[in-house]
């Protein structure tokens, strides 16, 4: 089984992809596969509405100048999908909201190809605005049919400067049990 996370942060190793680290480690204690695919900073813009991926049916986006299609590929080849973002003015980074809004596009368009994976929303905040975030990334989830599983309290980690997430005792506690659920609910849909 594996789990691919989609950081939407341009701090590759900043806050958000520390969050992650997190629930990576209880993953992977429970022998799951973990892959983290940097997507905040790079070239991926948003969705043109062309509506091709609906009449060619090949599980990609028609647009082929960035890494949309690449994401899109590993979300279709894995189990678990973990999408990060920092909050930035109470929101995504635009750079998660092309991939969630190219990504759910092709997969409405293929049968939702991704229903019955797990998805979980990792966000990391200064201080306030991250559940509009959460609420947006569960969002695509929910719409796309995957299984959301919980954690003993939003998937959010607070801090500012890098590192500082890792002061946060309860957003901490928060990844690992959400890492240990995401483990749990991919071993009973595995079946």
């Amino acid at each position: 089984m594996k789990v691919t996370a989609f950081n939407g942060s341009p701090r590759k190793s900043g806050n958000t992809s520390l969050l992650i680290g997190h629930v990576f480690s209880a993953l992977e204690k429970e022998g799951i596969e973990t892959e983290l695919v940097q997507v905040g900073g790079e070239k991926l813009h948003g969705c043109i509405a062309c509506y091709q991926c609906f009449s060619r049916l090949d599980k990609r986006c028609a647009v082929k100048d960035d890494i949309a299609n690449d994401c899109i590929e590993k979300m279709i080849e894995s189990d678990g999908i973990i999408i990060g973002s920092p909050t930035y003015f109470a929101s995504l980074t635009p750079e998660t909201k092309a991939l969630i809004d190219r990504s759910g596009m092709v997969s409405r368009a293929n049968g939702d190809m991704l229903r019955r994976k797990a998805g979980a929303a990792v966000v990391a905040a200064r201080r306030g605005g991250a559940i509009n975030v959460f609420d947006s990334i569960n969002h695509f989830f929910t719409i796309g049919q995957m299984i959301i599983p919980g954690s003993n309290y939003w998937n959010v980690g607070l801090g500012r400067n890098i590192g500082d997430v890792n002061q946060d005792e309860e957003g901490v506690q928060t990844m690992k049990v959400l890492g240990e659920n995401m483990a749990w609910l991919l071993k009973r849909i595995a079946g």
